[in-house]
């Protein structure tokens, strides 16, 4: 029997190599659903390759082009994420891949969770936002929750469900293309530098977020999370070679790292074929790269973003919320000239120290509603700041 499958967001950059791995093994797939925000044409064709009978365009003007091409044809097409009661069955899917990006990606994971008996998601903010939610609606479903990024599914890999056992997690960064970059040129980085990443080929907004090290501050929230530990016993480590992806001490005395390529293939078919015996193409082990690892200690000069980790408080709360949103709105700014690259993480601390958002530290998130609008409320306000 076929697995039944969902991609939300299958024109980005984990959709698509989520769609070749599932092209390898056509026959056994079945696609149920897609979705896209403007890539309509992709769209297209993966709707063409997988015959898939549901789509959704969250774009308004790209939904009406995209009606208007399929009139007459048996494919049903959607504008938002409330479709899925009218298609779907509790516990239908098999697996769903949650890879929106952004805040956006929030109701549809939520909306989801129900239909499908395992969700992957590849997702930062819906994790570091919404994770009491998420929460909820696994365990009232009964749904199984694998995360993607590399460190996470390591992490998860590396425990094998011992999150007793756990006495220290690293989690591994690349250090980005400014690891090495004189810091008194740090005033001159231009996003065109910024975005020249040594190891990775990634989104504009998750790169910049690498160079400044903040995706390993949201990994690290992720990390707390997931797997239910402190953050006293979560760290990052510098390792230029990507070629580890985490670390984990045991209070047994073990320490288990986990090794692969800097392919996202890797995890998302793993999380694909978990348990089972299925094989994927990699390189051979880099003898070269594990005779010389090269960790580091964070240097807090060169990433003060990171300091951020210790303005976080131990409960789930809106003040993740904060994060999310002050960060991408000043990595925007940054993209488009407005704002330095130091300025990042300067008015990042600056704006979480602000005593309008600290009372946010003891408000637990409670609905989506209330996510997005402090999202844009803290948007607005950076606009507001002198900087």
């Amino acid at each position: 029997m076929n697995k039944k499958i969902i991609i939300l967001g299958s024109t980005g950059s984990i959709g698509k190599t989520l769609i070749k791995i599932l092209e390898k093994d056509k026959k056994k797939f079945k696609i149920l659903l897609l979705s896209a925000n403007k890539n309509y044409k992709l769209l297209l064709r993966q709707v063409k390759i997988f015959n898939v009978k549901n789509i959704i365009i969250t774009n308004k003007i790209i939904f009406l082009k995209v009606k208007k091409i399929l009139k007459g044809k048996k494919i049903k097409i959607f504008n938002d994420f409330d479709c899925f009661e009218n298609i779907f069955k509790i516990n239908e899917v098999d697996y769903t891949m949650s890879a929106i990006s952004g805040l956006e990606g929030l109701k549809p994971t939520l909306n989801i969770i129900k239909y499908t008996k395992k969700i992957a998601i590849a997702n930062k903010e819906s994790i570091i936002c919404g994770w009491p939610l998420i929460f909820k609606n696994l365990k009232k479903y009964k749904t199984n929750f694998i995360p993607v990024d590399s460190e996470h599914f390591s992490i998860l890999s590396l425990i094998d469900q011992n999150y007793s056992g756990i006495e220290k997690i690293f989690i591994t960064a690349s250090g980005g293309p400014f690891n090495k970059y004189p810091l008194n040129k740090f005033k001159l980085i231009t996003p065109k530098l910024a975005l020249n990443h040594p190891n990775w080929k990634m989104g504009k907004k998750i790169t910049i977020d690498s160079a400044t090290m903040m995706n390993k501050v949201f990994e690290v929230i992720e990390a707390k999370k997931i797997f239910n530990v402190d953050y006293k016993r979560l760290f990052i480590l510098v390792h230029p070679k990507s070629y580890v992806h985490a670390l984990v001490k045991f209070s047994n005395g073990l320490t288990k790292i986990l090794i692969h390529d800097t392919n996202m293939s890797i995890p998302i078919f793993n999380s694909l074929h978990q348990h089972c015996d299925k094989k994927i193409i990699s390189n051979d082990l880099n003898i070269d790269k594990l005779n010389n690892l090269d960790f580091q200690k964070i240097d807090f000069k060169r990433f003060p973003v990171v300091k951020i980790l210790k303005l976080l408080p131990k409960n789930d709360s809106l003040f993740e919320t904060i994060i999310v949103a002050a960060n991408d709105k000043l990595v925007d700014m940054f993209l488009n000239n407005r704002i330095k690259f130091i300025d990042i993480s300067r008015v990042l601390i600056k704006v979480l120290n602000n005593k309008d958002f600290k009372k946010y530290k003891l408000i637990p998130p409670k609905n989506i509603a209330q996510i997005e609008r402090l999202s844009k409320y803290v948007s607005f306000k950076i606009d507001t700041l002198s900087i």
